[in-house]
């Protein structure tokens, strides 16, 4: 039903969430299309796992359709219960729950090694970190293992959470504007990616009403919260 020739003609870069094959098999069987269709053209394939509960209704193998729709992938977003809820991966020797605000980036360094293992075309693996010590009040940071090296980017006190809805969207939209536009310095597209994501969390909805220059200045370590003229 869908031209993918047309779809994706002049595309450099398919992403897709895990939102989209729970919704239903149709939906799952359209984005398996959608990305055999890019991986036969060389596009780079990107996912956030996003595992959503409350939409696997329709009786499909989560796990199952999960690991081929990834198994198609560069690039791999999730955090700590993406991977645990999705594949049965966890972090070695640790219990996220119990964690609070002490979250450790060290500790995602087997998880990202899991991932790696059961998905050997993915080229960079990445997780978010958040600590939790009150509801308006979280750590924000985040990792990228790229098969040798564990980047680990600044982590944030958001102490004023306005709107934490699209804080992970904006998480990969920053990460994909990073890859590109830094693609030799995955540090630096990270930390892009945390930046941006962390600004989103002083911002109500769910898009990221920020500029690059923005996000940049927070990066250079400018969290004075002053606007830029």
């Amino acid at each position: 039903m869908v031209d993918w020739d047309a779809v994706f003609e002049g595309v450099a870069w398919f992403h897709w969430t895990g939102i989209t094959p729970a919704i239903s098999q149709g939906a799952a069987d359209a984005c398996l299309e959608a990305v055999k269709a890019a991986s036969d053209k060389g596009i780079t394939i990107s996912t956030d796992l996003n595992y959503r509960a409350k939409l696997w209704k329709y009786g499909g193998d989560r796990e199952a359709i999960m690991t081929e729709l990834t198994s198609y992938c560069d690039v791999v977003l999730g955090n700590e219960e993406d991977a645990e809820k999705h594949f049965g991966i966890k972090p070695e020797g640790l219990d996220i729950t119990t964690q609070g605000e002490h979250v450790k980036a060290e500790a995602f360094l087997s998880v990202c090694k899991q991932m790696m293992k059961k998905f050997p075309g993915a080229k960079k693996v990445i997780t978010t970190l958040r600590g939790s010590i009150s509801a308006s009040h979280n750590t924000w940071a985040g990792v990228l293992y790229d098969g040798e090296v564990m980047y680990k980017s600044p982590e944030y006190q958001i102490t004023h959470i306005v709107d934490r809805v699209g804080g992970g969207d904006s998480f990969m939209g920053g990460l994909i504007y990073g890859l590109l536009k830094y693609p030799e310095d995955d540090q630096n597209a990270l930390n892009f990616a945390v930046a941006a994501s962390c600004l989103k969390h002083t911002i109500k909805g769910d898009a990221n009403l920020v500029t690059v220059q923005e996000v940049e200045k927070l990066m250079g370590g400018d969290a004075s919260g002053r606007v830029a003229r």
